[in-house]
């Protein structure tokens, strides 16, 4: 079988690097893809949001199976071009990708089920927005309702911060589009894990649970970023929580998707939050997390296409899904200045370094090929990710391996996976 991958950051080198262990596939081909990417695919200079020119292509080159990583095309609609052309693609259509696509969205979904979540208000006007900050409680939560690169998320401590806040996602429009609408919600606090899911329609099945980093900074300092690093299992997703996750939240929300006549074939990512009341529903995404989906891959025994392929058969209820015991965790490696400026174009120097040694990866985020070597091409760079038996031992190899790979303005969080110390 021919794969076609689409996307170009580490979590689409994650999912290539698996999809190339699967005995069913002899060619994988990426769009746009990146350095990495090439070691497993043959990189295709098309776009994401290129549709057209992506499905002719997997009918001019018989690709038999398409995997859709990243949010943007999904939530624009590519699965639907696809199917139209007849072609088999792993990812939800436009009118379930709305899940990730609207916060307000998804946040009416869950208040007409019943799935945990904050207490909120959707506003279209800034105005009314305002006029309701004036009697909330703080700290309060803003959220663009659309897609922002995740980082449309604004934590405010009092109301003038909130005021800034609106103005800047309504009015200056810092998210583009994304903030013509805005969720306005409780702080919730307690702790962050993710969990992935995949869904075959009616059917769910959990990935092996995560922790996310989202904050640039050491302890949780500075802005908000696509992530600096993670850790899993969560040891914090005990078998209680996951057993009332189950119940009241997994597979509620993909039946409260059918009943809504927008049917979910793909990726489920779970955000929750384990609040004194329970666990509650921070945020869904309808795609793999970044760089969640490098510590949850190469904790995977199955081989993932049979998953994907059960996920668009509807006969996901008759596939096993398979973890290792055992654990993971990834360092991001980011230009200094990220999310904000940073310099491209910089040599990487020790890629080699990880070259066959079983339990260390390092996986592509921003990088591209110039003049025969590897660059730097974004804020967020490489993801050194290792295993080992447990949580303590898989974050010291981690971060053995950090300094394996150097380049000029090399930044990371030195603390990801801290948390584990505070769980033992």
């Amino acid at each position: 079988m021919k794969v076609l991958i689409v996307g170009s950051g580490g979590r689409e080198h994650a999912i290539a690097w698996k999809i190339a262990q699967s005995s069913r596939v002899d060619k994988i081909y990426c769009a746009p893809g990146n350095a990495g990417i090439e070691e497993y695919a043959e990189c295709v200079g098309i776009g994401a949001m290129e549709f057209e020119k992506l499905a002719a292509f997997a009918k001019e080159n018989e690709i038999g199976l398409t995997v859709i990583g990243m949010d943007d095309p999904l939530v624009g609609g590519i699965v639907d071009v696809f199917e139209r052309e007849g072609l088999r693609v792993f990812g939800p259509r436009a009118n379930a990708a709305i899940l990730e696509g609207s916060k307000a969205f998804s946040k009416d979904l869950m208040k007409k089920y019943n799935i945990p979540t904050a207490d909120y208000q959707n506003f279209d006007d800034p105005q009314k927005a305002l006029d309701y900050l004036e009697t909330a409680k703080f700290p309060i939560v803003l959220k663009a309702d659309g897609l922002a690169l995740g980082k449309g998320v604004l934590i405010c401590s009092t109301l003038e911060e909130a005021k800034a806040g609106v103005k800047s996602i309504m009015q200056d429009k810092k998210f583009g589009e994304s903030g013509n609408r805005m969720v306005i919600e409780e702080f919730m606090t307690g702790r962050e894990v993710s969990v992935l899911s995949f869904v075959d329609g009616k059917t769910i099945r959990t990935m092996t649970s995560a922790q996310d980093h989202k904050r640039a900074g050491d302890g949780d300092t500075g802005l908000n970023t696509g992530g600096m690093g993670t850790f899993s299992p969560s040891p914090f997703y005990t078998e209680e929580i996951d057993a009332y996750c189950r119940k009241y939240i997994f597979q509620p929300t993909v039946d409260a998707m059918a009943a809504e006549g927008r049917e979910f074939k793909g990726i489920i990512f779970f955000g929750l939050m384990l609040t004194e009341d329970g666990p509650k529903v921070l945020e869904y995404n309808a795609r793999f997390g970044d760089p969640e989906t490098q510590v949850v891959l190469p904790r995977m025994k199955s081989d993932i296409v049979d998953i994907f392929e059960a996920c668009i058969d509807g006969t996901l209820d008759r596939t096993e899904l398979l973890f290792e015991d055992n654990a993971a965790v990834c360092v991001v490696l980011a230009s200094d200045g990220y999310p904000v400026k940073y310099e491209k174009g910089l040599k990487i120097r020790g890629l080699e370094n990880f070259s066959g040694k079983d339990g260390y990866y390092v996986f592509h985020a921003g990088t591209k090929k110039t003049d025969g070597d590897i660059v730097t091409n974004g804020g967020r760079v490489l993801g050194v990710t290792a295993v080992g038996e447990d949580l303590k031992s898989a974050r010291a190899n981690a971060y053995k391996a950090v300094d394996w790979v150097d380049f000029d303005n090399k930044y990371y969080r030195h603390d990801i996976g801290k948390a584990i110390d505070e769980a033992n």
